[in-house]
């Protein structure tokens, strides 16, 4: 349960072939799994990745690499604004309660 995008994956992967499937050996289960991979992320859009495939959605990504490599827009926001000036950080905090 540490990362949701592969609990989520590895979900959707058990309920559409795992569970479903009946393999024959090995090679039947490489060849099965290798379709649904081949589905999963060429064929079937996702909503997550704003209803395009992970194939497009990488290739749009790495389109965009070099817009990334500026340190500037990796920058994060501060989660919650910074006290105004004159604000004690304690007395906000009694305050809020």
């Amino acid at each position: 349960m540490q990362n949701g995008s592969c609990e989520s994956f590895n979900g959707r992967m058990r309920d559409e072939l795992l569970n479903e499937t009946l393999f024959l050996g090995l090679d039947h289960a490489r060849a099965k799994i290798a379709n649904w991979v081949t589905d999963y992320n060429h064929k079937r859009p996702h909503s997550a990745l704003a209803y395009q495939t992970p194939a497009v959605y990488a290739a749009n990504l790495s389109a965009t690499c070099d817009r990334l490599r500026n340190p500037d827009q990796l920058r994060r926001s501060h989660v919650a604004p910074t006290a105004p000036d004159g604000v004690n950080s304690a007395e906000a905090l009694i305050a809020a309660g």
